[in-house]
This record gives C-alpha cells, structure tokens and sequence, in this order.
C-alpha cells in the first residue's frame, strides 16, 4: 500500500475522540462545548468515537436516511421501539441543533477497521455443531419467507404456504442490501448498515453469531457452496471476506486503484454480488472506474489467476482458495448498480449519470451501450422469454417508464409508461406477469401490473390510499405475490398472482423487502439477485 493511502487509513485523530483530547488552541470554543456535550449524552451508546455501541454509529455515511430535521426530533423525542430515550428536557434547542450538525459532519480521516477490530467484535452465542439439524417447526423449508420490518428493526419469518408468522426477532440498527441465504436454505445472513453481520438458524429460531466487518456497509454476497460471505463496505474502503461456519474474518482486500489522473486513491464499495456460473464475487466501486472480479473457486482458472499475480507461487499448498484472487476490469464511467444475464457473463451496468452499458465479463471490456434515459434502477432488473427472445426488464428511478431491453441485440424495444419512477420489480418464472411499483412522486401507493407477452400494464392496485406500496415477492410457486405497505401503521398484503384477488392482510411494521428461500438461493430470473 502506498503512503499516502496508509495516512488515509489510519485510526482517527484524538481530536476527534473526545472533548478531553480536543486542543482548545486550535479548536474554536464551540466545537469543545459540542464534542463535550457528545461525549455527556451520546457516547455511551453511540461510542465515543461515533462507531456505534448499543446504538448505531453516528456518521454522515450511517445517517443518510435520517434527514436533519428528523434527527433534531429523535435527540428531543426519542425514538420508539428502540433504546434512545428523550433529551427535550435537558438540553435547549441550540444545544440539540449543534448535535445534529456534529453528527453529521464527516470524520477527518477513514477509520481503520481491520481484523483485530472484527475478531475483538465477534459474538458467538452457539458454536457451529452444537444445535439441532431438524427443524422446531413444520413448513415447507424453500417456501419460507422473511420480511424486513424497518420500522422497529425486526424480521418475520413467515410461512409461504399458511402465510401464518413462524417467528419475530430483533435485529441490528437499519438493515441494508437484502438478507443472503446459505444454499441450503438453513441459514440467513443479515447485513446492518452500521456493518454488523448476523447469522440467523432459521431451523434453531437463533441468532448463532455476529462480527461487525465494517462500520458503514452496504451488503454482502454469499458464495454458491455456502462456505464464504463477501461484505461491501463504505467504510472503511474494502471487501471483507468471512467463512461462514465460524463468522471469522479470513481476508480484508483493499479497494485501492487509480484516478483519471494516475493518483492512487482508495474507493468506497457500492455492492458486491455472487455469480455462480463463474464462482466469484463481483464488486461495484464508486469511486474508481473498474469492476472488480474475486474467485472463491478452490482452483481459479490460469487466465483468471494470472490476471493480476501468479496464483501458483503465492497460493497456500492446501488452501489455494484462502488467496481470493481478484482481477481488475477497467470501465469508462463510474458503475455502481448492477444487473447480470442468467449465465453472469454479460454485466449491465448503469452510472449515477445516466449511462448504462454493457461489460464482456470474459473478455473484460465494454461491449455497448444501452439507450436508457430514466437512470435504470438495474440491481431490480429482471428477465423473461419475449417472442422466442431473452429481455430484461428495469425500472427507472427518475423517469415513469419501465424499460424493456432485448438481451441479444441490446436494443430498447419497449418504454412502457407507468405513473411515477419505480424502484422494484419482481416476477415469476411461472407467472405471466410482472409487477412494478411507482416508488417515488404522488402515485407511491400504486402498483402496476405488466403482461409479459405484450408488454402492456393490464392492471393498477392501489391497496392503501397514501401510503406507499412496494416491493413484490412470489412464492416459491409463482401463485401467490407478496406487497408491502411501507407505513408504521403497515402491512403485508398477499394477492393471488394470477387473479390479482387479494388473499390476506398480516399487520407489520413498515415492512420493506421480504425474500423467499426457494426464488433467492435459486436465483430466480423473476427477483433481483
């Protein structure tokens, strides 16, 4: 590692970890009065160096949902169903507005946080091999769901035949990036955006263990034999690799490359995705234009080892996979959402300015373009036969248009028009039908449906006038598809998929994504993998 990349790594000054440590020389009197006052209300839950403890961590990166004025509410109100309790008493209105810009302000340098930091986290509270292999309840196993509630940081798991709830536990501060299932089925491991991971027993109802791999993170992969998770992290700027079995880190891989200038640079994670066909992991950067390809395979490939090292001389004689190898694929924007094609050779990419193109995964180059105006939300994208011929399809975020695009020439054949920028999607190999919702704008308590062989909106909902409805997911079937209210006051609708009959109502609590075993660890052409 360069130099200056190790200045930029390295742990935070001691200015910034307390008012005991500030210079009042060179530190105006109000940020003391401020530091100290963080340090009085805030730091034995949040940490004092605003990492998180009980409570989440407090930096600009971790609080991007949680808009100023909000937060101003929850240092004067608390919060509920959660441990932050009210300051409107002790403190004043400037003193709570001098918290919020406090906390919101960004740290000076990139923390560290590397393997002693994660192994001195790591909490287990069942050894691997210790709980019972069957199941304490009855359901079909690949037919189970579990459904996000933000509002109080809970998930539910729910049977996908009886859509009765199994079971609810609490978990971590703001989950982020979708819960991944071991192949099997039998374990989810959950990602927090103050980046604690948790490995969830669904047969055992337990949480067996946790590690924080990073302190802003995004999501993680897990591999297609189930032994590793890859973490994307904003901060520190890296990729985390965890065995899976014992929740231990086994390699921390730098994201560091070069700038249009030739300045080397360290760059935050956007996600990072399993491609099965190819046993790698694939990462998006956000601040250096390549895509990052890293094997788990036990013997990469010669073209792929020696893509940037030799493999032979460095690999260890008995765990060859333990090297990770990572090849470097130059782009000529930044890409940070991604969609594959079902053989992960072929990545279509889209940039936050409104290109998208796509990448030759083997032949590591751009291979065209995509005319796309909406800004593609393409990590949503999803594909169906159309008249003999492969499409996916992809809603846009800042245009009412679902953009159908025909995988084999790259061509739009279709904007079909919708009543608002959308951000999920979701099908069914087994249904005729793909639903999408209109996320942003007025219209967010609609939701259309598409017919996949005439591309054409055959039906509206609006379940819950003014509130928002998001985010479908279909049994293991494809019978049956499961919407979300995202309100406090919410709920988990269940429609019949193919009459659009709705079947039940399940009272939840801001309920975002929901995710079926069988559709996930498959990786169903109909959901976002």
């Amino acid at each position: 590692m360069g130099s200056s990349v190790k200045a930029v790594v390295s742990r935070l000054s001691v200015a910034l970890l307390g008012a005991a440590a500030l210079s009042v020389a060179t530190v105006p009197a109000v940020a003391d009065d401020v530091a100290a006052l963080y340090q009085d209300k805030c730091a034995s839950c949040h940490g004092a160096d605003r990492f998180g403890l009980m409570g989440p961590a407090l930096l600009p990166q971790n609080l991007k949902r949680l808009r100023k004025n909000k937060a101003a509410k929850v240092i004067a109100n608390g919060r509920a169903a959660t441990q932050m309790p009210a300051f409107a008493e002790q403190l004043n209105e400037a003193q709570i507005q001098s918290l919020v810009d406090y906390v919101y302000t960004p740290l000076d340098e990139v923390p560290e946080w590397g393997m002693e930091q994660m192994l001195a986290s790591r909490i287990v509270n069942h050894e691997p091999g210790t709980l019972s292999d069957e199941p304490v309840f009855e359901a079909d196993l690949m037919n189970l769901f579990l459904v996000v509630e933000i509002g109080d940081h809970h998930v539910t798991l729910l049977n996908g035949d009886t859509f009765e709830p199994i079971h609810r536990f609490k978990t971590r501060f703001a989950l982020h990036g979708g819960p991944k299932y071991s192949p099997d089925g039998r374990y989810v491991y959950i990602t927090s955006r103050d980046g604690w991971i948790s490995k969830f027993d669904i047969y055992n109802l337990k949480v067996v263990a946790e590690i924080r791999a990073g302190i802003n993170s995004r999501n993680l992969a897990v591999s297609s034999d189930g032994r590793y998770a890859m973490v994307a992290n904003y901060l520190p700027h890296n990729l985390v690799v965890l065995d899976t079995e014992t929740m231990k880190p086994l390699k921390v891989i730098e994201t560091i490359g070069k700038n249009d200038e030739g300045v080397e640079i360290s760059s935050r994670v956007s996600a990072v995705y399993n491609a099965p066909p190819r046993e790698s992991f694939i990462a998006a950067l956000k601040d250096i234009k390549e895509v990052w390809e890293i094997s788990y395979a036990d013997e990469p490939s010669e073209d792929f080892a020696g893509w940037i090292h030799d493999y032979k001389n460095e690999k260890a004689a008995n765990k060859p996979h333990e090297d990770f190898p990572t090849r470097k694929i130059p782009t000529r924007v930044f890409l940070d959402d991604f969609f594959f094609n079902q053989q992960y050779d072929l990545l279509f990419g889209a940039s936050r300015d409104g290109e998208a193109l796509v990448m030759s995964m083997d032949a590591r180059r751009e291979y065209t373009q995509l005319e796309l105006s909406g800004m593609p939300h393409l990590g949503s994208g999803i594909t169906w036969d159309y008249q003999g011929r492969p499409v996916m399809a992809t809603p846009n975020i800042k245009k009412g248009l679902v953009s159908i695009v025909d995988m084999e020439s790259f061509e739009t054949i279709k904007m079909i028009e919708t009543e608002g920028p959308g951000f999920f999607m979701r099908s069914h190999e087994n249904s005729p039908y793909a639903w999408v919702d209109v996320f942003f704008g007025p219209n967010k308590d609609k939701v259309h449906i598409i017919d996949k062989s005439t591309l054409e909106i055959v039906k509206t909902l609006k379940p819950s006038p003014g509130k928002t409805a998001a985010h479908v997911e279909f049994t293991k079937d494809g019978k049956y598809a499961l919407l979300s209210i995202w309100d406090m006051d919410g709920e988990l609708i269940i429609y019949d998929a193919k009459t659009f009959e709705e079947i039940k109502r399940l009272p939840m609590v801001k309920p975002s994504g929901k995710y079926n075993v069988w559709n996930k660890t498959r990786y169903s052409s109909g959901t976002s993998h």
